[in-house]
């Protein structure tokens, strides 16, 4: 996006489980937005209990876009997922509306922010060369082909992520730098108080609890059901789309891995360790503001205090401005 457009928009990002979809509701109802989802799981279609997407009801009181717009069975990409928001935000600002970006995939949300690589085209070949190779030699053979070139994505993308750590590698082969560097033009953001981003910001014990609700609440609607239908379904789930957290543990699951006891605890554990994760790139971004929130949230309260700094910012650089001239 445009740094313009960056300025213009408003964000609101935080941990799972965080209470971003209400807080978003009251901000989006008094700032008169649209909500544009930054969530890379809920774009896909047929997965909703483990996505925990806004429900009807919030959809039809505020307009919701990029949520349940790609088949689960197809991979989707951060450029696919930045172009789309473009597009969408440009259509939003022509109906006169404010653009409010809510979700907490932070890849997407520094995409949006930042700008992303598009680097060299696909090599179908060499991909294809190293998917067989792989299920030969398996995930750990893959991840160790990008340690020895690229340790800087390595460290950063989960072993398990065969589309991401196929792509680095194909930058490397491609430019032969790696892709880690290609990257680095888009680590400097603008100020906190340039723009409109804003993080509910928990504390760790609290978000904790929040996701062990969160996630027997999810099992309780039927989430093993879910997984089972896109199993099922012609063509089944993607590679990209079963990464998801919830999604990945129940296909162990019903693949006969792991008891479902085991499975609802390594949902609440790889939860717990993604919400930290979050955090971490939360706090990476110079745009991002920090909202302090507690139990019991209420998210009149939460986008009234957002209204509040945001309005406090704008005051102070009206009166810079004042003193400048």
């Amino acid at each position: 996006m445009s740094k313009t457009l960056v300025q213009q928009a408003w964000f609101l990002t935080g941990p799972t489980a965080g209470g971003k979809t209400r807080v978003g509701v009251e901000l989006a109802r008094r700032i008169g937005a649209e909500i544009v989802s930054v969530d890379s799981m809920a774009v896909y279609r047929e997965m909703d209990i483990g996505t925990a997407k806004p429900t009807a009801e919030e959809q039809a009181e505020i307009p919701h876009h990029l949520i349940d717009f790609v088949p689960p069975d197809r991979p989707y990409s951060l450029a696919q997922y930045v172009e789309a928001a473009e597009g969408v935000a440009d259509a939003i600002a022509g109906r006169g509306k404010e653009i409010l970006f809510v979700g907490g995939t932070p890849l997407y949300l520094k995409g949006l922010l930042r700008g992303i690589f598009e680097g060299p085209k696909a090599d179908p070949a060499f991909r294809a060369k190293l998917e067989e190779q792989t299920a030969q030699h398996g995930g750990a053979w893959l991840h160790r082909q990008l340690t020895e070139r690229d340790p800087t994505s390595a460290e950063r993308l989960h072993p398990n992520d065969t589309r991401r750590i196929i792509r680095a590698l194909e930058v490397f082969k491609k430019t032969g730098r790696p892709i880690s560097d290609w990257q680095k033009q888009f680590d400097l953001g603008l100020e906190a108080e340039a723009c409109r981003v804003f993080v509910l910001d928990w504390e760790r014990e609290t978000i904790y609890r929040r996701i062990e609700t969160r996630v027997d609440q999810m099992f309780g609607a039927g989430l093993v059901d879910e997984v089972r239908r896109l199993l099922e379904r012609t063509p089944p789930i993607s590679g990209t789309a079963a990464q998801g957290v919830g999604y990945r543990e129940v296909i162990d699951h019903l693949q006969g891995k792991t008891d479902l006891e085991e499975a609802i605890e390594l949902v609440k554990r790889n939860t717990r360790r993604l919400a930290k994760k979050q955090g971490t790139w939360f706090r990476s971004l110079s745009e991002c503001r920090f909202v302090p929130v507690q139990e019991p949230i209420d998210p009149v309260e939460v986008a009234e205090r957002i209204l509040a700094m945001a309005k406090s910012t704008e005051n102070r650089a009206k009166d810079q401005a004042k003193d400048r001239s």
